[in-house]
């Protein structure tokens, strides 16, 4: 039978407690949201939707092509702009998502005959970037800049080390400085994906290299996606200028893919000035992640301590993971389900994500649902 292997997968997903479906969810709904991305309580600001509505009558539905053709307008060039001067680099370039602008830096930077070095908690657009480059991988330990250096001592050619900055399974952060150290060292460029960094870490929520000092160092290239705290969609490359220029002569997700939507850009850049504006956001986030953390350990929970605005909390199983997510959403609670292979440990948890907007009552409120849950 033509596709026969499906089936064959689909059992051995059943029977491991992996199996996957969509839940749509209505415009409206009653339950307390710690499973989306929406850092900031963004999304839904008057604000940053109607520079959305603002873009998409100004500009029409979509982008109309890719960026070399029809697809950049003014209004990607402006955000473009001020991502960049926000986050303390020279130049940017805004993708249709942070998944294709992952893959843009990582393909474009790692030619035929480099190195490139990932740590082993990498999001797997880090990871479907090094498999898509033309470069040698070498996967090395979590979080470990001796480990980097081994990986790099005695490479020819071009190298270059990838990693998250705010790991987006249990919420721990890079050791920036270390990693940027240990590539100066070896003449490494340095590429991060601070997707769970900006808005949430830095001065204002600049972004996790900002606050680590590197921000702006021609040899750092930061992604970032517009789809967390700014609550749009779309992704950007930051970094020099050079750099951008090559991307976007090189990167195959740039210049084949049909650009960001005006809407979704016209979004971020409203969400980004309103962040500029109201910095104690970003702090927001964070102190609301260090509540939830201390909270749920009080209650006898294993919890990974936040580094930004990500708590994890362990489950048993994935079965018992996937049921307990489950009695959270009957009990008025969402939270997001980590399950194997999405872990790179193998252990499932519960992953909550702080807000700013969140309250005292409604901290406590998630706080109370989980322990009640719990397997």
């Amino acid at each position: 039978m033509v596709f026969g292997w499906i089936d064959e997968q689909a059992e051995l997903r059943r029977r491991a407690g992996l199996v996957r479906t969509l839940r749509p969810r209505a415009a409206d709904t009653p339950l307390l949201d710690l499973a989306s991305n929406d850092y900031l309580g963004l999304a839904r600001h008057p604000e940053v939707t109607e520079g959305a509505v603002r873009a998409a009558r100004t500009w029409g539905g979509g982008a109309t092509g890719s960026r070399l053709v029809t697809g950049t307008t003014e209004l990607h060039a402006e955000l473009e702009r001020e991502l960049a001067g926000f986050c303390g680099f020279e130049a940017a370039l805004v993708f249709s998502s942070g998944y294709a602008a992952n893959l843009a830096a990582v393909t474009a930077l790692a030619p035929h005959g480099s190195t490139i070095v990932s740590d082993a908690g990498n999001h797997a657009s880090l990871i479907d970037g090094c498999r898509l480059a033309r470069g040698t991988t070498r996967v090395v330990t979590h979080r470990d800049p001796d480990a980097v250096r081994k990986a790099l001592d005695g490479h020819e050619g071009p190298a270059v080390a990838v990693s998250d900055t705010v790991f987006s399974v249990d919420g721990d952060a890079a050791p920036l400085g270390g990693l940027a150290e240990a590539c100066r060292e070896y003449g490494a460029g340095l590429v991060l994906d601070d997707a769970h960094g900006l808005g949430v870490l830095g001065d204002g929520g600049r972004g996790a290299p900002y606050a680590a000092g590197i921000a702006g160092a021609d040899d750092v290239v930061v992604t970032v996606t517009l789809s967390k705290s700014l609550g749009s969609q779309g992704g950007a490359v930051l970094g020099p200028a050079r750099v951008i220029g090559h991307l976007v002569n090189a990167a195959r997700t740039f210049i084949f893919d049909t650009g960001l939507a005006p809407a979704a850009a016209g979004a971020a850049l409203a969400a980004l000035r309103l962040l500029r504006r109201e910095p104690g956001r970003a702090t927001r986030a964070g102190t609301v992640a260090r509540e939830l953390h201390d909270r749920l350990t009080a209650a006898g929970l294993e919890a990974v301590r936040p580094d930004a605005a990500v708590v994890s909390v362990r489950a048993p199983s994935p079965e018992q993971a996937v049921r307990w997510a489950a009695d959270c959403r009957a009990a008025g609670l969402s939270v997001g389900c980590f399950r194997p292979p999405s872990v790179p440990d193998g252990v499932s948890r519960l992953r909550l994500t702080a807000r700013a907007d969140l309250s005292g009552a409604e901290i406590e409120r998630a706080v109370r649902v989980i322990g009640e849950t719990r397997p």
